[in-house]
């Protein structure tokens, strides 16, 4: 038996007559989005390098912001996760929220860690 599709974007705000047009939709809103973000890599914006917010640039929260907005389109769309009952989607994507900001974390503290370093030639932690 097959299972149809549901064929809107953005919570129903763009909708489309077939699974083609809908898979080429949400293709160029990715596309658009990596453009942006290759954009902004290239020109790197002074009030985005020179701004920092939690140790770090506001340009790089930019590209983490948007990557995540990439991984939950390809993730809802092309792998379907829009179709499947609601305790998985939870699931999958509380689980995924969670390691994504345990790994930014890490990678704050660490990076962090090895930029006084570099600064300073030696630290020491104080256990």
């Amino acid at each position: 038996m097959a299972h149809e599709h549901k064929l809107e974007i953005f919570r129903g705000l763009i909708k489309f007559k077939s699974n083609v047009a809908k898979i080429w939709g949400v293709f160029i809103f990715l596309s658009v989005v990596t453009i942006i973000e290759v954009a902004l890599g290239i020109i790197k914006p002074e009030v985005l390098i020179d701004n920092r917010f939690l140790a770090m640039k506001l340009l790089n929260w930019v590209f983490i912001i948007l990557t995540i907005v990439k991984a939950y389109y390809i993730t809802w769309d092309f792998m379907h996760m829009r179709d499947e009952k609601k305790s998985l989607r939870r699931s999958v994507v509380w689980t995924a929220i969670f390691l994504i900001c345990y790994l930014v974390l890490i990678l704050l503290i660490e990076g962090d860690y090895i930029f006084d370093v570099y600064k300073s030639n030696y630290v020491k932690f104080d256990f």
